[in-house]
């Protein structure tokens, strides 16, 4: 088995650029119910994932922005406290379960580090769920 059988492709896949303004990113964030969304580069590359908790933190440290005038800063400004570490489609399963297991999901890149879709955890429970019933219901 690879990871491709368990890739969400980029193009069902929200994500943001480090262009997008505050406001932006809070409004996808709440209209999809996402507590994380990656980042790209305008060329494509990942950068990483803001978080709920990047913005609040933000928020907090910078008393001069607030919700009125976040539509003025953008996703650069924002330091990324944790780093969602992505996955190569070529990787191994190994790589991608011990990700997988510290994060909601796990963003996937080719070759040339360009983002190409996500691993959700969701998901890989519930393929190992379905094989372990499988398993139990066929003794």
């Amino acid at each position: 088995m690879n990871i491709a059988f368990f890739l969400l492709p980029k193009h069902e896949v929200i994500h943001l650029t480090l262009h997008t303004t505050l406001r932006q990113t809070l409004e996808k964030m709440e209209y999809h119910r996402y507590t994380a969304v990656p980042i790209l580069k305008e060329d494509g590359t990942y950068v990483g994932s803001v978080t709920e908790g990047d913005l609040l933190w933000f928020f907090k440290n910078n008393s001069e922005v607030n919700f009125d005038n976040a539509h003025r800063h953008s996703l650069s400004e924002v330091p990324l406290r944790m780093q969602n570490k992505s996955v190569r489609i070529d990787s191994n399963m190994q790589d991608l379960i011990s990700l997988v297991k510290v994060q909601n999901f796990v963003p996937v890149v080719d070759d040339t580090d360009k983002f190409i879709g996500i691993v959700r955890r969701s998901d890989i429970i519930e393929f190992c769920s379905d094989q372990i019933f499988k398993e139990v219901n066929s003794r």
